[in-house]
């Protein structure tokens, strides 16, 4: 009876200790995944940033302007970021609805509401810039059809896109890993319009262990800050700002 007993015991604690086995298996494979899956795109989404650790550290250059037009001690760009990730800290819920006076509420918006947010912060008002060049050059603005709606308007990444085009800077579309010429291009509060004018974001003050941009943007189901890498489409255009003293 007690051999049985003893031979019974060794089982299950043969057995516990498989399950264990199994079970840091399958979370070391979960973690491996998610950190190189799409460069770690899933824990960024959840707010848990983890560089390859395979990956060469390359350290970029700050060359972002030190404009602070509002006078609060912040140079331009790091309020465009600052204020676009608040949208990340409060979740931001992505909903694409048309609103009476043109802007959503706080907690709610799509990915060109990250734009004018993060602009505003530095005191550029682009609601006002985008409705008075429509209102004088609505040929050029294909995504309104030819009628002026304000109230949406500068919410539209057609839209967006065709002022960038007119008045800022326009910068590299290719981010290459490693070349810190190119990565110096890339600077916090700079803009970038996705191909097929869908999908608009902000550059962070963030950067991988590689030296690339994370982006600040709004993607079903909130707002996110991820790798500029891990959002698998080409860039359209890339834009910074014209800061004026």
């Amino acid at each position: 009876m007690a051999d049985r007993v003893l031979v019974r015991g060794g089982r299950v604690r043969k057995t516990f200790k498989y399950t264990i086995i199994t079970v840091l298996s399958l979370a070391g494979l979960l973690l491996m995944v998610s950190v190189f899956y799409r460069s770690g795109y899933v824990l960024d989404f959840l707010g848990i940033h983890i560089d390859n650790p395979l990956s060469r550290r390359v350290t970029v250059p700050e060359s972002y302007s030190q404009v602070d037009a509002n006078n609060n001690g912040i140079a331009d760009p790091i309020d465009i970021v600052n204020a676009a990730r608040k949208e990340v800290e409060q979740r931001t819920t992505y909903k694409s609805v048309y609103y009476a006076g043109g802007y959503p509420p706080d907690d709610e918006g799509v990915c060109t509401d990250v734009i004018w947010r993060g602009l505003l912060a530095a005191g550029i008002n682009l609601k006002d810039l985008m409705d008075e060049d429509i209102a004088n050059n609505i040929e050029l603005y294909p995504r309104t059809n030819g009628k002026r709606e304000p109230n949406i308007d500068f919410r539209r990444v057609g839209n967006q896109y065709v002022f960038f085009e007119r008045y800022a800077e326009t910068l590299a579309t290719e981010v290459i890993p490693g070349d810190i010429d190119n990565l110096e291009q890339w600077q916090p509060g700079d803009i970038v319009v996705f191909e097929g004018l869908k999908h608009v974001a902000i550059i962070s003050d963030r950067r991988a262990k590689d030296g690339t941009p994370y982006i600040i943007h709004n993607s079903p189901p909130y707002a996110s800050e991820v790798k500029l890498k891990s959002y698998n489409t080409p860039i359209e255009g890339h834009y910074r700002w014209r800061y004026e003293d």
